[in-house]
């Protein structure tokens, strides 16, 4: 096993020696009833990935022994080890700030998005993407499925079936479908329950946070109870559209930013419609 990454306020002579502070008899009463606040977000996420102590120390080339002093606040850890650790756990940016943070340092992932003038670049390859795709409906999504942008497709798909003026801003995907595009899908019932599991899937790094957590509990109450896709509607559940009595079906593709090291470029992700001719 690899060599254990010291902790700040280890003794560096001998890196799996932990020099420890006094503790008066509150501290050692906390330490005994739980975590560190460090220690409750490496909990947490070794309970999304199912992975014990041992397994992290295996995974991360950390000893056992000390992950278990880091989560209990025996020891503080350093920046490399937060980063070794987080990597491990395969975190996301959001994440791994929030980690950081509960060590006492700065967060070291910036959150700026397409606006900022360093993602220029960025935004532009984005804008190319949603311009060359037109008049087809494309649109770019945050964390939580709310809209970032949209081309003139989307614009003018969705303005025709709901007064766009009478949606809070800034429109949710998921609330749109499971509501006032609803009476206008005609395979709801179908594509409602695949939404939800999609949305699942395609959180980063395969763990919702907590708010879209609760958005999926909260329209899972609407969705059909017996609503699994037939292999009969053919290989991918599209979305058929009621517009002006015809029906206009389209299934979808996603594109993410592959390396991205801003917090919200890491969430975005780019939809495009495309048509999928009726049977």
């Amino acid at each position: 096993m690899a060599e254990p990454i010291p902790c700040e306020g280890s003794d560096p002579t001998h890196p799996d020696r932990y020099v420890l502070p006094m503790a008066d008899a509150s501290d050692r009463s906390t330490s005994r009833r739980g975590k560190s606040p460090v220690g409750v977000v490496l909990a947490r996420w070794r309970g999304h990935r199912r992975m014990s102590q041992l397994d992290l120390s295996s995974a991360s080339g950390v000893t056992a022994r000390h992950v278990s002093f880091v989560e209990t606040g025996r020891a503080n850890p350093s920046r490399e080890l937060l980063h070794t650790l987080a990597d491990a756990l395969d975190m996301p940016l959001r994440d791994r700030n929030e980690l950081f943070l509960a060590a006492g340092f700065a967060p070291p992932y910036r959150s700026a998005g397409l606006d900022d003038p360093q993602s220029a670049a960025i935004a532009q390859a984005v804008d190319r993407i949603l311009e060359g795709h037109e008049p087809l409906p494309g649109v770019v999504m945050d964390r939580h499925w709310n809209l970032v942008r949209a081309n003139q497709g989307a614009q003018e798909l969705f303005g025709r079936l709901v007064d766009l003026d009478d949606v809070a801003e800034p429109p949710n995907v998921l609330r749109l479908v499971f509501g006032p595009l609803r009476k206008h899908i005609g395979n709801w019932s179908e594509l409602a329950t695949s939404l939800l599991g999609r949305a699942r899937r395609e959180a980063i790094c395969g763990i919702p946070d907590p708010e879209l957590e609760r958005l999926i509990d909260e329209l899972a109450e609407l969705a059909p109870a017996t609503a699994h896709p037939s292999l009969a509607l053919g290989p991918v559940v599209d979305v058929a559209f009621r517009i002006d009595g015809a029906v206009q079906r389209y299934f979808s593709t996603v594109t993410t930013l592959g390396t991205a090291l801003d917090v919200d470029l890491q969430e975005l992700r780019i939809e495009l419609f495309h048509p999928r001719p009726n049977d």
